[in-house]
Formats: structure tokens, C-alpha cells, sequence
């Protein structure tokens, strides 16, 4: 019974592998031909079957399956084409044939695209929550395509994205506890993009999942991650998107030097790449902030608190409660309750509005044994926000 079970699980990794076989860049390049000959002898490489077995699976005899292989012969009738296509799990356009369910396997590569840019929107908007209920829909559909076999290369790229993005958004919308969730959804993101053999794309998925695995505290996976990330980054606006967040793991890890590197790396390139959301003055000012309080040099960063640089980009709303929590915590340290009241008292409003409930418990362990009272409105609007995520 055992070495039954064992050649199950042998089997069904070998077919997740051959499955896996149509999204690299050989298979699409083979895909693309539309070459009946050379598809089915990549299918028989990746399946380690001969054209007997082949031609059994399809219901032609050896003979046929190496004249189709070698272009001798064809498949006119469209019956056969879509046939063909079912059993390798292409989509039937591939094979010349057009019908409904191919249709609406497009319109539904085209939603998802749509889907997955208008949910970043919405989340970089300070509305994580919608983008939660737009993406996890998706995912659901295109697992369901890939759990059936339909594993085309633009459907697992989608998927990537999809995952990734949704584990970014619940990293905003779950408390602390729950946050290893985001970190797992960026983590299965992360599998389908390596399979591609993209810097760019595999920058991008490395870079969101070792954000999540440090909100997550797993630390040390955190900066790995964002490390292999740099590493893969093809270019300059790459490089920026990635030196913010591994600047932000290192201080979170403790790691001084490694920190202070990256930081100074990150404001050389401010004149150099674009702008965004995450890579701008005022991000990387409370970052700085952060990193110093964190590798014991908060006499540097109380020097550092009240100077911050103009905003240059629009900045994302959850930014600016990240900013008023640690802000709020260098004054404290510097000994100014009340400026660190007004920065926290600013910091309850927004991640209530926004739904930050991380960001909340951010606050409480500022506050903690220093203004008891603004715990105690901090404790209370997390504990509003998790009833209304239960219900």
C-alpha cells in the first residue's frame, strides 16, 4: 500500500512538472508556432512517453503520431484539433480552433488583467479591503482552471500577479497575528514566478513576498528574499522599489551595517529614478527613522524627527500613518509626550478610516506604559475593526 501511495505522489509531481513545462520560455516559444509536430513531440519530452503511448492516449495508431510529428499529415476535422488540445491542456486557439469556451477563457485573461491593476489602485488608495474582495474571486477562478489542468502560460502569469497582489492587500487589511497569511499568498506567488526565468517579473514577486515575510517578523527570510531581489533587479526603477523595503527588513532584523549600506544606496538614486509611492524623500525619511531606532541610535534619529523632507510624490494614505507611529515614537523618546500624543492621536484616526489594524497594534506598543489613554482609544478601535472583520 505504501509503495502504491508513493507512486501516486511520484506520479502526480511528475504531471505538476510537465504542467508546469507550457509556462516556460521554451514551451511558449514552441506554443507559438502553432506547429502541430514540434508541440506534441514537446509534449511526449515532458511527459517521457513514445509515440506509441502518445497515440493510445489520443486514439491514433505509432504510424499516424509520427507522420502528424514529422508534417506528413494533418488534422483537418475540427473535432480532432480541440480533441488534441483538451488532452494537452492548451487552450484550443492554439490548434486553429475558435469556439465559446475558448472565447471566454480571453475575455476572462482580460478581466483578470483589469481586475489586477484596478485592485493595486484601489489598494495604493488606502482601500486594501476592496482590493481583497476584487482579487480573491480571481485567484479562486484561475486555481480552479489550473487544479483542471489549464495550466497556459498567460493564465500562470496572471495567477502570479493575482496572489501577489491579494497577499499585499490582506497584509494591510489582517492584524499581526494573522499576518503569516499575506506572507503565504505572496509565498505561492512566488513559485509560479521563478518558473518563468523573468528578473524583472521574479524582482517584483521576491520583492512583495520579503515585505510580507518582515510584517510577518520573520526577519531573516525577509531580507534573503529582498537581497535575491536586488540582485535580479534588471534596472534602475527596480532597484529603487526594492532598496526601500530591504533598507526597512535590515533595520528590523537589527543588522546596522547592512542597513546604513542600503539606505545610502537608496538616496543616491533619488536623483536618478522616478518617484513613487514607497521610493521618494518622505518615505525614506521615516524609514531612516525606523532603521536607527532599531539598531540603538535613537539619539541620531530624535536629531533626524523633526526635519522631515517635503513630499515629492502623491504618497499613499497608509503612509502617512506609518509616518505619524514612528515619528510618534522618537518624540516619545526624546521625552515629548505631547508631540508624540498629536502624532498618535492623527495615527488612530487614519488607520481607523483605512482599516490598518497592524498599524493600530503599532500604536499600541508605542504607547504602551507611556499614554495610557491613548492605548486605550487605540485598543478600541482595534477591537471595532476586528468585529467588523469577523462579521
Amino acid at each position: 500500500m505504501a509503495g502504491h501511495d508513493q507512486g501516486l505522489l511520484t506520479q502526480r509531481r511528475s504531471s505538476t512538472h510537465a504542467m508546469w513545462r507550457w509556462a516556460t520560455p521554451q514551451a511558449q516559444r514552441i506554443v507559438a508556432t502553432g506547429d502541430l509536430g514540434k508541440i506534441l513531440r514537446f509534449h511526449r519530452a515532458i511527459h517521457g512517453i513514445n509515440q506509441a503511448t502518445l497515440g493510445e492516449d489520443l486514439g491514433y495508431d505509432k504510424t499516424y503520431i509520427s507522420l502528424l510529428e514529422l508534417g506528413k499529415r494533418t488534422l483537418d476535422d475540427v473535432n480532432s484539433r480541440r480533441r488534441v488540445a483538451d488532452h494537452l491542456h492548451l487552450p484550443p486557439h492554439i490548434l486553429g480552433v475558435t469556439d465559446p469556451a475558448d472565447t471566454d477563457h480571453r475575455s476572462m485573461l482580460q478581466f483578470g488583467e483589469s481586475t489586477v491593476r484596478l485592485a493595486e489602485i484601489a489598494r495604493q488608495s488606502g482601500h486594501a479591503t476592496e482590493a481583497v474582495a476584487e482579487l480573491w474571486p480571481l485567484v479562486a477562478r484561475l486555481e480552479a482552471r489550473v487544479e483542471d489542468g489549464r495550466a497556459e502560460r498567460e493564465v500562470m502569469h496572471l495567477l502570479a500577479r493575482a496572489r501577489a497582489g491579494l497577499g499585499v492587500a490582506l497584509g494591510n487589511v489582517l492584524p499581526e497575528e494573522r499576518l503569516s497569511t499575506a506572507a503565504h499568498w505572496t509565498a505561492k506567488s512566488l513559485n509560479i514566478a521563478l518558473q518563468f526565468e523573468d528578473p524583472h517579473f521574479s524582482c517584483d514577486v521576491l520583492r512583495m513576498h520579503g515585505n510580507e515575510l518582515r510584517k510577518a517578523r520573520l526577519r531573516g527570510a525577509a531580507v534573503a528574499r529582498l537581497q535575491h531581489a536586488l540582485a535580479l533587479a534588471p534596472g534602475l526603477d527596480s532597484h529603487a522599489a526594492t532598496l526601500p523595503l530591504l533598507a526597512r527588513a535590515a533595520g528590523a532584523l537589527g543588522d546596522g551595517a547592512l542597513f546604513d549600506t542600503v539606505i545610502r544606496q537608496a538616496e543616491a538614486l533619488l536623483d536618478q529614478a522616478d518617484h513613487t509611492s514607497l521610493f521618494n524623500p518622505y518615505a525614506l525619511h521615516e524609514i531612516r527613522l525606523r532603521g536607527l531606532v532599531a539598531t540603538d541610535r535613537a539619539a541620531t534619529a530624535i536629531r533626524l524627527a523633526d526635519d522631515p523632507p517635503a513630499a515629492t510624490t502623491t504618497v499613499a494614505p497608509q503612509w502617512h500613518v506609518i509616518q505619524f507611529v514612528t515619528i510618534a515614537g522618537v518624540r516619545l523618546r526624546a521625552g515629548d509626550r505631547t508631540g508624540s500624543r498629536e502624532s498618535l492621536e492623527a495615527a488612530i484616526r487614519e488607520a481607523s478610516a483605512q482599516r490598518l489594524p497592524h498599524q493600530l497594534q503599532r500604536i499600541l506598543r508605542t504607547a504602551s506604559g507611556h499614554l495610557p489613554d491613548i492605548h486605550a482609544d487605540a485598543e478600541q478601535a482595534l477591537d471595532r475593526l476586528r468585529q467588523e472583520m469577523a462579521a
